[in-house]
Parts: structure tokens; sequence; C-alpha cells
């Protein structure tokens, strides 16, 4: 019997070129692999169709997100009322398939009843709460800090709602104890993100550089690399490279200010991977604490050292494959270091026991099928 699923993405998740999109991109071809017919339901912002998705489902549905005020609404997330798509609702009830949402961002017709006595699961990406309330923090724009506040206090609320509705995937076992405790959750699963690596490939040796990399146009990745530069790399002689997608005028800037500091301004996914090889340490300090960050695993299947603080890692299970410091006077101690320690086999077949256990995507897929619908087809 053909095994069936509606997938709702928060985004189209091709090309896989940010954090949200490479794990549903992935968990898409893990469950193709699997044999699930999949029937993708993408939401869309600006980006476009996208034939390769047709590779692994069955049919493929895109919808426009509000914008502006039409997808603002005092009661509700404007993650999550900005894609209540009447058309969404329309494809899904043209049969009974189970229902997969990628992202609480996703849950609008389920937190409204439209989808009563359908099999339906939510794979959380973040407590999405805390991560608002931690971007309004990092803010200095005082409209924009108040946005956030007031998105994170509705998430508050709308997660709490949600919770006991239906089965939820947690990224992080963090994040799952935080449904668990603060929501009351009674059916959290934590079934770690998909990832496109299968084999740990960090060179032996040394490499040359320090290197942190990210979409740099989110605050969150832009304030880590603009700390970095003015606390850990303001007096060091060490080289110091940032990676990434749109970085500001202002991180441009400080960059260029040291001439043992610079940034690689949007590289392709060629020129990313090859700067990540030949990094000597990867320092990937996080301001969030909640999700898993996936461009720490990019650093720790494909290149050398990884430095984060407790906030990057937590939850993730990847704590004993990285070093750890806190404040910038130990984030300058760690890469004093471990800038002079070669990278070794040991530590690179160490990483890849964690792949093939922990973050298997074939085992991970039969986990997530088996929870969708407590088996049942």
């Amino acid at each position: 019997m053909d095994k069936h699923l509606h997938i709702v993405a928060l985004d189209v998740p091709w090309p896989a070129d940010y954090g949200g999109v490479i794990e549903i991109f992935y968990t898409i071809k893990a469950l193709h692999q699997a044999g699930v017919k999949i029937h993708l339901h993408c939401f869309t912002k600006g980006r476009t169709p996208q034939p390769e998705l047709a590779q692994y489902c069955a049919d493929v549905h895109y919808y426009q997100r509000k914008t502006n005020l039409a997808g603002f609404s005092l009661k509700l997330p404007y993650i999550v009322y900005s894609r209540s798509s009447s058309a969404l609702l329309a494809n899904l009830q043209k049969d009974d398939y189970p229902i997969l949402l990628e992202g609480i961002h996703c849950s609008y017709w389920l937190n409204n009843g439209a989808l009563k006595n359908r099999n339906i699961a939510i794979r959380m990406h973040n407590v999405e709460y805390q991560y608002y309330r931690q971007l309004a923090k990092q803010k200095t724009n005082w409209l924009k800090k108040i946005y956030f506040l007031f998105e994170s206090r509705l998430l508050k609320k709308y997660e709490g709602s949600v919770a006991g509705k239906t089965p939820l995937f947690a990224m992080s076992r963090n994040d799952a104890k935080i449904y668990t405790a603060e929501f009351g959750a009674t059916n959290v699963s934590y079934i770690p993100p998909f990832t496109k690596w299968t084999m740990a490939a960090g060179k032996e040796g040394k490499g040359c550089f320090c290197l942190y990399h990210g979409n740099l146009s989110i605050s969150e990745n832009e304030a880590a690399a603009i700390w970095l530069l003015q606390n850990v790399f303001n007096d060091s002689a060490i080289p110091f490279v940032i990676a990434g997608k749109d970085p500001s005028k202002k991180l441009l800037d400080l960059a260029h200010q040291h001439k043992h500091t610079c940034i690689l301004a949007n590289p392709d996914e060629k020129e990313l991977q090859d700067v990540i090889a030949k990094a000597q340490l990867h320092v990937l300090p996080s301001f969030n604490t909640t999700g898993v960050k996936l461009k720490l695993f990019n650093a720790l299947f494909n290149g050398r050292h990884c430095l984060t603080n407790a906030a990057g890692v937590g939850g993730s299970g990847l704590e004993t494959l990285c070093h750890i410091a806190e404040d910038a006077a130990s984030f300058k101690a760690a890469i004093a270091s471990i800038y002079q320690q070669p990278f070794t086999e040991q530590e690179r077949e160490k990483r890849q026991g964690l792949l093939q256990t922990v973050y298997n995507n074939a085992a991970n897929a039969e986990k997530l099928i088996e929870g969708m619908v407590n088996g049942e087809w």
C-alpha cells in the first residue's frame, strides 16, 4: 500500500540555501527515499517555483504569503496569519492523507479547527516565542524591537494553544523539554535535523585562518559576526574570515578595519564549502538558545575544529565534538590554543560515528514515519 503524506513548508525548500529550508529539503529527500509519496505545499514571498522538487514529490503547490498589513493580526502571530491560505485548506481537504506541518508557521488551519479528525503533526523549528524575544534584544531600532516583542508575546500564547492539539517533532532536546515543561505538551518526540552530509570530511592537519559563516542578512548572525570582530578578533593577529549572504555595510566596514579580518560576501556553494574545508577553526557563537544551528553541522562534518558556546550547541547532541567558550576572554584563550592543534583522523572518525547514529537520515525518516501516524497509513 502506498504511503502518501502532505508536507506544508514555510518557504520553498529549493535552493536549500539557508537553515530552515535546508532541513525541509533533506526531510523531503529522506522520506522520498523511504518510499513516501509526498504532496508538497510551499508558501513563498519571492522564491520561485522549482522544478527540482518534482524529483522527490508527487505534486507541488505554491501559495503566496500575505504581506504587510494583509498578513498582520492583533490576535495571531504574523508568521502564522500571513500563511492563512484558503487554497491550501481546499487542497488538504481533497483527501485524508496525513499532514506534516514544517514549522508552527504553517499551523493556521490546525489551530482554528478546520482540519479536525486528520492525522497531523508539527515539525518544530524553534521555540518561536523565545527566538523572537532574543531577536528583539539584538535590535537597536525601537520600532523593530517593539515588533519582535509583540510577536514574541503573541507566539507564546499561540504556541501554548497548539502544544496539546497534535504530535510535535522537536529538532532539539532542549526545545522538546520546553514544550513539555512550559506548555504541557504530552506528545513530543525528539527527531534530529535531516542533513545533506553522510560522511565526515574534515581534512587532517592545519588550516591557516578562523572562520564564521552564515546568512549575514539574518540579524542573529550579523550580531554574532559583529561581536567577534569587536570583542574577540579586535586585538588578535590570527586571520579571521566571515563568509555569508548579504552582509550589511556596517559589517563590511567593521571587517575592513583590520588587516587580519575580511568578508567573503555571497559565496556560491562551491566557494563556501572550499573556505569551510580550508579553515583551521570555525568560531560559531550563538545568541539564540532554541532550535539547532545547521551552520554548526556544516562546519563539523566538512571542516576542522569547532568553537561555540553553550547556546550554540545545547540540545543538539554535538557537545562532545565542539570546544566551548562563553565570554570574549575564554573565546580568545581557546582560539590561541586550538589554532596550533592539527586536526586528526581520530577526531574525524568520532564525528562519523555521530553521523551514523544520531544524525542518520534513513533511520530518522523511519522514526518520523512511525511517529507521524502511529504506524497506520
